[in-house]
């Protein structure tokens, strides 16, 4: 398939997804609100982590970079849904696109990446507790901690690449809610299919490795507390454990949803993308607040501290 014209668009139109017009004003307020309570609750996690010295933890440092990798993933795509609402807020410039692109596939390796770190840190503190101390030390973790933003950088650049040196013709409507590799394909004019089955092994092998990571790590933890022989050492255990593993699920279900069918023309796309994208990032520093007995006691001194 020849293009009728090799220069690429200068803009792009983003469509987003299906809704009922009457449904626009609504739906504009639901993603501004979301948008602030995420950036809100996620600067929350980081205040709290670092005003009270006994979250000064590995674990809590992880979670502080995740808070930051939230802020960003979410930042990347949902002011652009919002602005998808207002007249003329669908365009969106070529580079913006390859710019939105690259953050958006950067930061969801880098999560991945470092969702793998926190449960191997959980693995290391209940099943090996001597050496705990020793292993995750503050060069490891900020060694590791670089480690996925360089992996994230690494595995966007190629993936960017991979996808903007096609060449694209007239047409530049994404039908998506925002510049992702599988609607970007849709819209060069040659087969794509190399390009296919190289981002769905590329990014289905990143997030398979860390699920299969987590996993095995999770599998030895359980076993290492079901050895413990006291109840109550056994649920503080598991309560340290339950928040990560919760955004794990949450985490990794839409996505596969989503990039397991990476040919697929369901509307419903959309909507799963919005809600990783979205609602997501906002759950996570809930769900560490309500689930972690350490992080409410942090939060509920900042909250009652003295001004002076």
């Amino acid at each position: 398939m020849e293009c009728p014209n090799q220069t690429a668009p200068s803009i792009f139109i983003l469509l987003g997804f299906p809704y009922p017009q009457e449904l626009k004003i609504p739906l504009l307020f639901f993603f501004s609100i979301m948008f602030i309570l995420t950036l809100s609750g996620n600067s929350l996690i980081i205040l709290v982590v670092i005003s009270d010295l006994q979250l000064h933890k590995p674990m809590y440092w992880f979670l502080c970079h995740l808070s930051i990798l939230d802020m960003a993933f979410s930042a990347v795509v949902v002011p652009k849904v919002i602005a998808g609402f207002i007249p003329g807020g669908k365009v969106i410039s070529f580079v913006g696109c390859v710019t939105q692109l690259f953050f958006f596939h950067f930061l969801g390796c880098a999560e991945s990446l470092l969702y793998t770190l926190m449960a191997y840190d959980r693995f290391l503190a209940i099943c090996k507790p001597l050496h705990y101390g020793n292993i995750m030390n503050w060069k490891a973790c900020l060694s590791l901690s670089l480690g996925t933003i360089i992996g994230g950088c690494l595995q966007s650049t190629f993936q960017t690449f991979l996808t903007f040196h096609l060449p694209y013709g007239q047409k530049n409507n994404i039908d998506y809610v925002f510049c992702d590799i599988p609607a970007m394909l849709k819209l060069a004019c040659v087969d794509t299919k190399f390009n296919e089955l190289v981002s769905f092994i590329d990014v289905g092998l990143v997030a398979m490795t860390c699920f299969l990571l987590i996993l095995a790590s999770y599998v030895y933890i359980i076993i290492a507390i079901l050895r413990i022989s006291s109840s109550e050492g056994q649920r503080r255990a598991f309560s340290t454990c339950t928040a990560h593993i919760t955004v794990v699920v949450i985490y990794y279900l839409p996505v596969v949803y989503h990039y397991m069918r990476p040919s697929s023309q369901d509307s419903m796309d959309g909507v799963v993308s919005v809600f990783y994208t979205t609602v997501t990032p906002l759950l996570n520093p809930v769900i560490y607040t309500l689930r972690n007995k350490e992080m409410k006691n942090a939060l509920v001194k900042l909250w009652s501290r003295n001004p002076e």
